[in-house]
């Protein structure tokens, strides 16, 4: 069955090809556009039978695509969602494949896309509420998963080793010899690298001391 696809990709070059290679396959792209808040505004007009998605776009060109995706399954749970992209974005990659259990959820890689074939196939296997995940995709979030320490540069370890003897920002800042402003920005990287709750700023200073000792440990 022909597919109605609201495409998202930055890149005019890129954004021609795949919706030429998308005619190939008698699939219409019924938005193609630059950005995710035209994506989720296509989205809502168009109710396609699947989203596909770059991950970084304007205006930042970090995860704007990805987080748009999750607000479109938030709003739509089950509607199928491809991302394509150059990048594995851990923080919200997860989330998005845990959404409606994972139905009807694909990610894959643009470097590493076979053929053609390959990419119609995944295509439409999650049109039709399948999972499919470029396997260096899932490589990377469960290296992420087995232990996100890893992910703290070596300063952030410094930061995060001295909040756990119960040092104050300011007291950080004389030990290291940095700023406040400098540690500050440390431990905001800190809680953020260890996906940490939305909560009182003590609290989640207590959850990532905790994150720190059981890796120790």
């Amino acid at each position: 069955m022909p597919l109605r696809i609201v495409l998202a990709e930055d890149e005019v070059l890129m954004r021609e090809g795949i919706t030429a290679i998308l005619g190939r396959f008698g699939h219409e792209v019924v938005a193609s556009v630059g950005d995710a808040e035209a994506m989720i505004a296509a989205t809502r007009r168009e109710r396609p039978d699947l989203v596909l998605t770059d991950v970084r776009m304007p205006p930042g060109f970090s995860d704007e695509g990805l987080r748009g995706a999750l607000a479109l399954r938030a709003e739509t749970p089950g509607l199928p969602v491809l991302v394509l992209s150059l990048y594995v974005e851990q923080t919200y990659a997860v989330e998005l494949l845990d959404s409606t259990t994972g139905a009807g959820v694909g990610y894959l890689l643009k470097d590493r896309v076979g053929d053609v074939a390959e990419f119609r196939d995944a295509l439409e296997r999650v049109a039709a509420g399948g999972t499919v995940v470029d396997p260096e995709v899932v490589r990377q979030l469960l290296a992420q998963r087995r232990d996100p320490l890893q992910r703290l540069t070596a300063r952030e370890k410094e930061v995060l080793a001295l909040m756990a003897e119960g040092r104050s920002n300011a007291a950080i800042s004389r030990r290291l010899f940095l700023t406040e402003a400098g540690v500050g920005k440390h431990v905001r990287g800190i809680l953020s690298k260890l996906e940490l709750p939305p909560a009182g700023d003590d609290h989640r200073r207590v959850l990532a001391v905790l994150a720190y000792l059981r890796g120790a440990g």
